[in-house]
């Protein structure tokens, strides 16, 4: 089935395809520069740390309905051995095989396509089961360190949680900002918290992923309007899930990645974050969340952290 001509006239406004050059594989990374970063270390006030990544684990969020994307699966290769002879030092080592996007991750510019394109125009037949991709691979990504802005759209309702039925829409954004005291920047990174990542930590996997409730399909025209450099949430899917849109699947994926170049985060725990900008009174701080550099990957672990 065909985009609807409604999604075509949203990625004519989102569209970035060559405002950094023909030949530029970052998006709105470009956006983070120097004086952006500058001005984001200037948000650490107590040095306070938050760890936003969920665990990497064989039981992690994954329940197989991505096919191929797999928990980790960790195995010992040494365990106390003697690499130089007996009473000589012994070291371990483990390997570990598990999908770039299992738990807390970032998405490559190249994890999705649409009309036969991927970022600035180019051919998703770039993208190959051996090649992986020629353009755009998450190692691209080589700085991913900003101010970051947690818009708390629950606790800015009232809530813990919103309803797996919630498109989180560009109002739901305006109410957040102004609930936070904080207004969204170019270069930032936003952090976007609907509560959902609660259903996983309390052991309910299947609930956390479906029904879900993500990004409307109106808001990406909210993040290029203000220039941000990247967004991630708390849910499984990062848009709304089951969609808003009867038969239209994963359209702010599109839009995000393939029409403005944004990279965009999924699984990412905003709990604990929640709770320290309550405290602290102030929702700006900053955010290091720099990609794991698998050349070519479509995207990528990260274990991001907020220093307030």
């Amino acid at each position: 089935m065909a985009l609807p001509a409604a999604f075509h006239d949203i990625a004519k406004r989102v569209n970035n395809w060559g405002r950094w050059g023909e030949d530029d594989e970052i998006g709105t990374l470009n956006l983070i520069t120097d004086e952006v970063v500058r001005a984001a270390a200037g948000t650490v006030r107590r040095g306070l740390r938050v760890p936003l990544a969920l665990e990497l684990k064989e039981d992690g969020v994954q329940t197989g309905m991505i096919p191929g994307r797999v928990n980790p699966l960790h195995v010992m290769v040494q365990v106390n051995q003697e690499l130089f002879g007996p009473g000589t030092v012994a070291t371990s080592d483990d390997a570990v095989t598990f999908g770039l996007q299992a738990a807390t991750h970032w998405d490559a510019l190249t994890h999705a396509s649409h009309s036969g394109r991927i970022y600035n125009g180019r051919p998703a037949s770039s993208i190959t089961p051996h090649g992986r991709s020629a353009f755009s691979g998450i190692h691209t990504a080589r700085h991913v360190v900003s101010r970051g802005v947690l818009l708390d759209v629950a606790r800015a309702k009232g809530l813990d949680r919103l309803p797996g039925n919630h498109a989180v829409t560009p109002e739901d954004l305006d109410e957040a900002a102004e609930f936070g005291r904080v207004t969204v920047g170019a270069g930032d990174v936003v952090l976007v918290r609907t509560g959902q990542v609660r259903q996983y930590l309390a052991g309910d996997k299947h609930g956390y992923g479906y029904p879900s409730p993500g990004l409307s399909v109106r808001t990406p025209e909210w993040f290029h309007a203000r220039d941000v450099a990247a967004v991630a949430n708390d849910t499984l899917t990062f848009e709304i899930f089951p969609p808003e849109i009867e038969d239209l699947w994963l359209p702010v994926h599109a839009l995000d990645l393939v029409e403005m170049g944004m990279l965009q985060g999924q699984n990412w725990n905003l709990e604990e974050l929640s709770t320290a900008c309550a405290q602290e009174e102030r929702y700006a701080f900053l955010l290091s969340a720099m990609p794991e550099p698998f050349v070519g990957g479509t995207g990528t672990p990260v274990a991001p952290v907020a220093v307030l």
